[in-house]
């Protein structure tokens, strides 16, 4: 008898993946509940089990193949597996990758380990499961001594023109679409201001110590932009809106979408009823999605939802940009680079920590006029933090 593995219901809004990599070769013994395949979804990479203990007894779509929800990936049956095969090669990669197979790992890690050739079972992990930080680390080579370069004229080669050719992942095509398609179904409009960071600058550096030691987190920037914006789309709720066909949907609730860079691309975790939480509580859960990002961990969960979003270029080194907005959401939030800049205080010329904010909206339902009020704001909130402990 035998069972068939199946494409499981993975979120309200995926309804399609791409084969990853199947962890098992027809014919291995498999038990119930170990990982068989990775499937590359457009917002994370999930697992497949095995549904019963047996023999890997069929594949039906191979590495690469774009499969649907139900549908049927392959099928375990009954036995004991087939014997390990007994050629050198052939045995020792064999028992590589019935070694990695077998170590818990995030599928990033797994990714990572199948393009650097590393088994997993080498690789030393602080946690329950081998991360794709891990894999990097294991992969870096000791330091070699430097050879003195070739004189330019030596350093030709024909590879120096030489192209490669890749398939998009499954995230990166979905975010490729998506971004044409907001383009083209929503009114983007941006409008910029500039914030004096100096004040919020000047409370963490008062209270970084005392908050580290009582809450366990560090006194980010995160919190502070978090709570001036639930307070400002309290004051203009169409920005915490969509539209559904002809209506305005105003959300009372507030959750609010962190932009994250990911291996694969961009990912949008969502911190849910940010307007209850505090400041300690949102540095940790923004903290805790960076972690997850970067181990290939955030679940469907995590990137559910949203009304609200905001997007920190600034950590790369960006001094301004246009965000695009994340639909159905009509507004997002870009924040930059801080720069010392001179600008006029009290009839005098003093250099501030300055940042560039720029907001992003549908010009559909939200008009010029509550855009640049909403974002003067926010800037009224940063420059005078204080108001934040006051009004929420």
């Amino acid at each position: 008898m035998s069972t068939n593995i199946v494409v499981p219901q993975m979120g309200e809004s995926i309804v399609d993946a791409r084969v990853g990599k199947w962890l098992k070769n027809e014919g291995d013994a498999v038990a119930v509940g170990e990982p068989l395949v990775e499937l590359e979804t457009d917002k994370v990479d999930i697992e497949v089990a095995a549904p019963q203990s047996g023999v890997l007894s069929k594949i039906a779509f191979g590495q690469g193949a774009d499969v649907h929800i139900g549908d049927v990936l392959g099928s375990v049956a009954e036995g004991s597996g087939a014997p390990a095969a007994t050629s050198g090669s052939t045995t020792e990669n064999s028992s590589k990758t019935e070694s990695s197979a077998s170590v818990p790992a995030t599928p990033s890690a797994r990714k990572a380990a199948r393009e650097g050739k590393i088994d997993l079972a080498s690789v030393t992990t602080t946690g329950p499961r081998v991360t794709k930080e891990d894999v990097e680390k294991a992969a870096k080579p000791a330091a070699a001594p430097v050879a003195p370069a070739a004189p330019a004229h030596q350093r030709t080669s024909a590879s120096e023109r030489s192209e490669t050719r890749e398939r998009m992942s499954k995230r990166r095509a979905t975010i490729a679409k998506r971004l044409l398609e907001v383009q083209s179904t929503a009114a983007m409009l941006t409008t910029f201001n500039e914030v004096d960071m100096s004040a919020v600058q000047a409370l963490r550096a008062r209270q970084k110590e005392s908050f580290s030691k009582k809450y366990g987190v560090g006194l980010g920037l995160s919190s502070f932009f978090i709570k001036a914006v639930v307070a400002a789309l309290r004051e203009f709720p169409r920005l915490n809106a969509e539209i559904q066909g002809d209506e305005i949907v105003l959300k009372h609730y507030y959750d609010i979408g962190m932009a994250v860079g990911a291996s694969e691309g961009l990912v949008v975790p969502v911190v849910r009823d940010a307007d209850r939480k505090s400041f300690a509580e949102l540095e940790s859960a923004v903290r805790a999605f960076a972690a997850k990002a970067g181990d290939g961990t955030l679940s469907l969960e995590d990137l559910r939802g949203g009304t609200f979003t905001i997007t920190n270029g600034g950590v790369f080194g960006s001094l301004m940009s246009t965000p695009i907005l994340n639909p159905p959401q009509v507004g997002i939030l870009g924040l930059h680079s801080i720069k010392e800049r001179p600008i006029a205080v009290n009839g005098q010329i003093v250099l501030r920590p300055m940042m560039y904010t720029a907001l992003t909206y549908d010009h559909r339902i939200v008009d010029g006029s509550e855009a640049v009020r909403f974002l003067v704001r926010i800037k009224e909130l940063i420059e005078d933090p204080g108001v934040l402990l006051v009004e929420l």
